[in-house]
C-alpha cells in the first residue's frame, strides 16, 4: 500500500503565521496582561516581567524561552494505563462538548435540568462509542451542591468509563481533590505524571485577562504535571477586534501569557493550545459556535500553534440549535470536517446544543457517525495493490466487481459503514420500518446501547477511595448522602 496525500486545510499564508505571533509577542510587551492571582505575578515578576497601570508586560525573550519548553506530544492513557491519545503532529481525536447545564430530552421535545443519572448514563454511553477517544465531563448536575459539581462530574465520570477525562475546575478548592481522584485511579502521584488520565481546561477571559481561578488551575496542573488545555475564548466585536485575523492575534497573546505563567510554574509541564472563540451575533448578542467565521477563527488559530510545536485544541463539531435538528446536522458535520481537515489534537463539541449550555444523548450518538466520517476523510485516498487496468479487463468478462477477491479484500478498509441512524436502504425498507427520524432511532439505539452496556468496575480499593474523597468534599456543603 502507499499513501496517498492527506486532505488538509489553511487560511493563512505561511509568512503571516509568524507575523500573528510577533503581533501577539508585541501586545503583550505593550498592552500586556491583566494577572488577578498573586502567586502568578510573583513568578512573572520573579521571571523580570515589567508592571504598569496594573497589567503586567511579557518581554518577546521570556515568550520564546516558555514555548522552547513546551513538549510537543503528550500522550494520554485510559483508565487501565493503555494509550487513548497521542496529541502530536496531525493526529485528530473527539470527544464530547462538555459542562452542560442543560440536557435536551427527545422524548420531552425540550430541554430539562441534569441528574446524577443523565451523567452515569452519558459517561456509559460515550465509553462505547470508539470515534470518541476520551469523555468529558459533559454534563453538571443540578442534584448536588454547585459548589462541589466540578469533583462530582470527574468522579462519576472516572467510575463509569474506562476513557481518559476531559475536565476542568469550577472553584480553586476544586483542583485537590480532582487531583486525588487521579491519583487513586492511576494508583499513585508518579504513574499519574507518566501516565496522565485527564486534561484541564484552563480559559482566560477575553480582553487579555487571567483570573485568580484560572491562573490557579494552570499553576496547579505544571506543578501536579497534568496538562492543561489552554482554551481563550475571543468575540469578534465583542471581547476582541471583529476582523477574524485580528481576533487570532488577540487568541495567540492570550494563549502565550498562560504558556509563560505555566512554564514558570513548572518548566517543561505539558500543555495545548486550544479555544473555543465565537463570532459574536450582533443581532441576538450570543456567541454562535456553529458559525462558519467561529470555525475560521478556530482553524486559523490551530494553525498558529501547531508552527509553534505544540497539541492544539478546539471546540468544534457542536452546533447553536437548541435540538437535534437539521441545523444540528450541517453545523456540527462542518464543524467535525473541518477540524479535522486542520489536523486540530483535542476536538471537544459533539452532542452539544445552544451555545455550549446543552447536551444530548442522541445528538452525541448522532455526531459519532459524524466523527468517524471526518476521520476517514483525513485517511486520504490510498493506493493498494491490484492494477487498475487489470482490474478493468477482468470485469468485461464477468460485468461485476461483487465476486472479485480484490472487492472482498479491500471494501471494508476502504467504505466507511455507519450506524444504522445513518438511512441507506430504500425508501420501502424505510417506509417499512415506521419512516423514523434520525433523532428517534437514536432514542432506541441510546436505550439499546445502556441496556447492553457493561463497564468493569474499578477495584474495590480505588472505588472506595474515590468515594471517600467525594463524600468529604460533599459534607463540606451539607450533602451527607451521594445521590444514587
Amino acid at each position: 500500500m502507499t499513501a496517498g496525500i492527506r486532505p488538509t486545510m489553511r487560511l493563512l499564508a505561511a509568512d503571516d503565521v509568524e507575523k500573528v505571533i510577533g503581533e501577539a509577542c508585541a501586545v503583550l510587551g505593550q498592552t500586556g496582561v491583566l494577572v488577578e492571582n498573586e502567586d502568578a505575578r510573583h513568578l512573572l515578576q520573579d521571571a523580570g516581567a515589567g508592571a504598569a497601570h496594573g497589567r503586567v508586560m511579557l518581554r518577546e525573550s521570556l515568550v520564546r524561552e516558555s514555548l522552547g519548553s513546551v513538549p510537543a506530544r503528550i500522550a494520554i492513557y485510559d483508565r487501565d494505563g493503555g494509550l487513548a491519545m497521542d496529541l502530536s503532529g496531525g493526529n485528530v481525536h473527539f470527544d464530547p462538548g462538555s459542562a452542560a447545564i442543560h440536557l435536551f430530552d427527545v422524548k420531552l421535545g425540550s430541554r430539562r435540568d441534569v441528574t446524577t443519572a443523565d451523567v452515569v448514563n452519558f459517561a456509559r454511553l460515550v465509553d462505547g462509542l470508539q470515534f470518541y477517544s476520551a469523555q468529558s465531563t459533559a454534563l453538571t448536575p443540578g442534584d448536588v451542591p454547585k459548589e462541589v459539581g466540578d469533583r462530582y462530574r470527574l468522579y462519576q465520570v472516572l467510575r463509569n468509563s474506562r476513557k481518559p477525562v476531559i475536565t476542568g475546575t469550577f472553584r480553586k478548592d476544586g483542583f485537590a481533590p480532582m487531583r486525588e481522584m487521579l491519583v487513586a485511579v492511576r494508583g499513585g502521584e508518579e504513574q499519574l505524571r507518566r501516565m496522565p488520565l485527564a486534561v484541564f481546561d484552563c480559559c482566560p477571559s477575553p480582553p487579555l485577562k487571567w483570573s485568580d481561578l484560572t491562573c490557579q488551575a494552570l499553576i496547579d496542573c505544571a506543578r501536579a504535571g497534568i496538562p492543561a488545555e489552554l482554551v481563550s475564548m475571543p468575540m469578534t466585536g465583542a471581547t476582541s477586534p471583529v476582523t477574524l485575523r485580528e481576533a487570532v492575534v488577540q487568541h495567540c497573546a492570550e494563549n502565550l501569557s498562560g504558556i509563560v505563567i505555566h512554564q514558570l510554574a513548572q518548566k517543561g509541564a505539558p500543555i495545548i493550545y486550544g479555544g473555543s472563540p465565537a463570532a459574536f451575533d450582533m443581532r441576538h448578542g450570543t456567541t454562535p459556535m456553529g458559525a462558519v467565521e467561529t470555525m475560521m477563527i478556530d482553524a486559523a488559530y490551530a494553525q498558529v500553534g501547531k508552527h509553534l510545536g505544540l497539541p492544539t485544541h478546539a471546540y468544534m463539531g457542536l452546533s447553536d440549535s437548541k435540538c437535534p435538528d437539521y441545523q444540528a446536522g450541517f453545523e456540527s458535520g462542518i464543524g467535525a470536517v473541518l477540524a479535522a481537515l486542520a489536523g486540530i489534537n483535542v476536538v471537544s463539541g459533539p452532542g452539544m446544543l445552544d451555545f455550549e449550555i446543552c447536551q444530548c444523548f442522541e445528538k452525541v450518538l448522532l455526531d459519532h457517525d459524524v466523527c468517524g466520517m471526518a476521520l476517514r476523510l483525513i485517511r486520504g485516498i490510498e493506493k493498494r495493490e491490484g492494477d487498475a487496468v487489470e482490474l478493468l479487463d477482468q470485469v468485461v468478462r464477468v460485468s461485476e466487481f461483487l465476486s472479485n477477491p480484490h472487492t472482498r479484500k479491500f471494501w471494508r478498509q476502504e467504505l466507511t459503514v455507519p450506524s444504522p441512524l445513518v438511512t441507506r436502504d430504500t425508501y420501502g425498507d424505510w417506509a417499512a420500518r415506521g419512516s423514523p427520524y434520525a433523532h428517534v432511532s437514536a432514542t432506541a439505539d441510546v436505550e439499546r446501547r445502556l441496556a447492553k452496556t457493561s463497564i468493569p468496575p474499578l477495584p474495590p480499593d480505588v472505588g472506595q477511595r474515590l468515594d471517600e474523597i467525594m463524600l468529604t468534599e460533599a459534607r463540606k456543603w451539607g450533602m451527607n448522602r451521594l445521590p444514587s
